[in-house]
């Protein structure tokens, strides 16, 4: 199926204006397909030219134009000529869509744990025509009216109000005008809670086996719910317009959430299932006050092409961590921004596929969708953390106000975004925008000091990069004690190439550290001097304020990723430091960059040391008495995912009996400590078997899937090589994700090295299954830990062809760009 180019989308969005979908799903045919009878009312700006509509059916029984049959044989790439419009439209379609088993279009679940069915519908990017048949862009949106027919036990959910009108019969008022992208149905036998809160219907939903999770989390989901609505209606002066909102916690999701308008459907992981983290909820609060903000950006003012996808999700990534931190219990929001978010988008950044926050020149949908990554979600919050430091709020605000009034319900783009911060505020917004939001890289923040005996004499911030930067600058000293306090802090605007002097500093005392980018407002790497990083290796446990610990550790991982740092002083960090811990966000941003990053850049033998001492880290901090729950958790995971020698193994079989540090192990727990046993070698798959059969459900599937897979034998490895590329290539997003984690994860060089290279040989094929199996197989079973000149040397080969499609060259060259930094930095 060729992808929409943006030439065509611009001719179409001349040509038509779309008044609505009215929608009739019949879920009752069965395992395979659904029933979809589509009305589409439309207007033509050019009475008697030609288009197209995107459709992609099982099959297309019947189209029907201004009372004209249609042929459905000239249906072709997922395309349906449409010749001889009238100036007001009416198009009629009858097919069989297909269920889904990736999460695009509508996704059929088996619950393993009592064999219900549940639905979900995500119609993102290029994804609504394997829905519905719609003209697929966002700047033709349109009404929704639903209808659906479904078993007598179900409820069905939409983006509208809805009701069961009769024995599985369902209707929905119609909505307010959005996107197809937008588009959603939920259906099965749902668990459901309701409330209320400020005239606006609440609702939350989930699989009946989950109903215990939905129970003990409704009273915190609906305080962030409340608190998040009234924070938006503070800011904004336009309400929220979509009517009632639901939140629905749905299986196999592939992301962690989708800001359909009325019904928000989140990945279930986010019901917790067991005790979470601290950092687990108060990044679930983020996500709720995210997808919230998007009913403002993003679908009340949707973007006009994907090339500013900017526009909807660097501002709900903002006001997520924003309002997370300003209104709810969490108040350590943007902690973990500082030290977990932004990591993933200083990656992006810095990879050969990295681009401008607000892109230009993306000429397919199928370009687009690679810029849903950590630069369009972190780099660009970052950014408007920037913009509003600089602006100040109020002429922030108001020119979001005037956005939305002048957009509302329609789209826009960038430029007419600047046109009203311009008028608002009085300042070159443009200017700025040019600077930051249309140039790609990090720049870097040095200090430069300069020392007479005890007093500074004299002191300048160098700016390496493109961008105006305003930055705090955090002076500490040590107390009597040896603790880290802060003496001062102020802020400097900084020009790129120009270094500013610090005159504040000039004639004061030595200081024990001097911070760039205290308080973390900006985006950028920082090198400390000599004396201020020897503070860092000495005390970094010891500060107070867990936002300067986090943006501490974050520069020890960049210095580790840019070769400063050798992984083993990275390690001498974590011994001395991270039992002292007291924050589980950064505990747990520590353990995960040290195993899933930091591991390949060491050679086997070093890796296997590497996890002893991590394992030791954990089990320090498990033994501390004033130890909360959170971190002995995230501790926990860490001694569990470290596992490495016989030692261990027994440990894991002691925990899987009786717990562990008066821990119960959770599902995902125990599942995690089989997965290493089975690595291991110390169990097999009677035990495997056993398990899953002891309690069945979707972790315990994903877990066992896991576990078959990193089995160290060969008759394991060639059969998890058949799932995830030959008979077995119809497993669920889910399923095959948990093969691909699990592959890797035992086999010496002998069992694993056939395999790097068939690899390479394989993978091409994956792009013709689709986004979602390019994601799975292109990055989670990418061999990242055979970084060595041979694996380079494959996977720039792989780059090299051209016949690989978009989605998936863009997971594979991610992946090689660290797999070359791995390399270079093992030596």
């Amino acid at each position: 199926m060729p992808a929409l180019q943006r030439s065509e989308a611009r001719t179409r969005a001349r040509l038509l204006k779309v008044h609505g979908y009215t929608l009739d799903l019949d879920l009752t045919r069965g395992e395979t397909v659904f029933g979809c009878t589509t009305t589409i009312r439309f207007a033509c700006a050019e009475p008697g030219a030609g288009t197209f509509l995107d459709l992609r059916p099982e099959t297309l029984h019947r189209a029907v134009l201004n009372g004209t049959e249609l042929d459905p044989a000239t249906l072709a790439d997922h395309r349906l000529p449409l010749t001889g419009l009238l100036a007001e439209n009416e198009l009629l379609l009858v097919t069989d869509q297909r269920y889904s088993s990736t999460g695009e279009g509508l996704h059929r679940y088996v619950d393993p744990a009592d064999g219900s069915v549940y639905l979900y519908a995500t119609c993102g990017p290029d994804l609504a025509p394997l829905a519905f048949p719609c003209f697929d862009q966002p700047d033709l949106k349109g009404t929704f009216t639903l209808s659906a027919t479904a078993p007598a036990d179900w409820t069905v959910l939409g983006n509208g109000t809805g009701k069961q009108v009769a024995e599985g019969r369902w209707e929905f008022e119609p909505t307010k005008p959005f996107s197809t992208y937008l588009f959603t149905v939920v259906a099965g036998p749902l668990h459901s809670v309701h409330s209320e809160h400020d005239g606006i219907p609440l609702g939350l939903h989930g699989r009946r086996s989950l109903a215990a999770d939905l129970d003990r989390e409704a009273e915190e989901l609906f305080e962030v719910t409340r608190q998040s609505f009234d924070r938006l209606h503070e800011l904004f002066d336009e309400r929220y317009p979509f009517g009632g909102y639901d939140q629905a916690f749905v299986p196999e999701f592939n992301w962690g959430a989708m800001e359909n308008p009325g019904c928000v459907v989140f990945a279930e992981q986010m019901l917790f299932h067991s005790a979470p983290t601290e950092a687990e909820r108060t990044f679930r609060a983020m996500v709720v006050a995210h997808e919230m903000s998007h009913m403002w950006f993003g679908d009340l003012v949707t973007l006009r092409w994907w090339d500013d996808i900017w526009l909807n999700e660097s501002f709900a990534e903002y006001l997520g961590f924003r309002i997370t931190d300003e209104v709810t219990r969490f108040r350590s929001a943007w902690s973990g921004f500082a030290i977990k978010r932004k990591g993933w988008g200083y990656d992006a950044d810095q990879r050969a596929t990295t681009h401008p926050i607000a892109a230009e020149g993306l000429e397919s949908v199928a370009e687009a969708m690679g810029n849903f990554d950590g630069i369009s979600y972190a780099k660009g919050a970052a950014a408007l953390r920037q913009l509003v430091a600089w602006l100040g709020d109020e002429a922030f605000f108001a020119g979001i106000n005037e956005h939305f009034a002048r957009h509302r319900f329609g789209n826009a783009e960038l430029g007419e975004f600047l046109d009203v911060l311009t008028a608002t505020s009085g300042r070159d917004v443009r200017g700025w925008a040019e600077r930051w939001l249309r140039t790609s890289g990090v720049d870097t923040l040095r200090l430069a000091v300069t020392h007479d005996g005890d007093t500074i004499t004299a002191a300048e911030l160098v700016p390496d990069g493109s961008r105006p930067h305003l930055v705090g600058l955090g002076v500490f000293d040590l107390d009597a004690d040896g603790k880290p306090v802060l003496r001062d802090s102020f802020r400097v605007e900084l020009e790129p190439g120009t270094p500013a002097p610090l005159p504040q500093l000039a004639g004061a005392p030595r200081a024990a550290l001097l911070l760039p980018n205290h308080g973390d407002l900006s985006w950028a790497k920082i090198r400390l001097d000599e004396a201020s990083w020897r503070t860092v290796t000495e005390k970094l446990s010891l500060f107070e304020d867990q936002l300067t610990r986090a943006v501490l550790w974050e520069h020890a991982r960049d210095l580790v990723r840019d070769g400063e740092l050798p992984p083993s002083g990275y390690l001498d960090l974590v011994a001395a430091h991270l039992p002292g811990e007291t924050v589980d966000t950064i505990v747990d941003a520590v353990f995960t960059f040290a195993r899933t990053k930091m591991l390949p850049y060491l050679a086997p033998r070093e890796r296997t040391a590497a996890q002893a001492r991590l394992a030791g880290a954990a089990r320090e901090l498990l033994a501390r008495q004033d130890t909360e729950q959170g971190l002995r958790l995230a501790a926990l995971r860490a001694a569990v995912d470290n596992a490495t020698g016989e030692r261990e193994a027994a440990e894991l079989e002691e925990w899987l009996g009786g717990g562990a540090f008066g821990i119960e192990l959770s599902a995902e727990l125990r599942w995690a400590a089989l997965v290493r046993l089975a690595a291991l070698g110390v169990i097999g798959e009677d035990r495997i078997a056993a398990e899953l059969a002891a309690e069945p459900g979707s972790t315990a599937s994903e877990g066992a899937a896991r576990a078959r897979a990193a089995l160290p034998t060969a008759e394991a490895k060639e059969a998890a090589w058949g799932l995830l590329f030959g008979d077995g290539s119809g497993l669920s997003n889910a399923l095959l994700t948990a093969v691909a984690q699990g592959f890797w994860q035992s086999g010496g060089e002998e069992l694993q090295l056939p395999y790097v290279e068939r690899y390479f040989a394989e993978v091409p094929a994956a792009g013709e299954r689709g986004d979602i199996v390019s994601r799975a197989l292109g990055a989670a079973l990418f061999p990242a830990g055979w970084s060595t000149p041979e694996t380079l040397a494959l996977a720039e080969a792989v780059l090299a062809d051209d016949t690989l499609t978009p989605g998936l060259r863009r997971t594979l060259a991610d992946q090689v760009d660290d797999l070359r930094r791995a390399t270079r930095i093992r030596g």
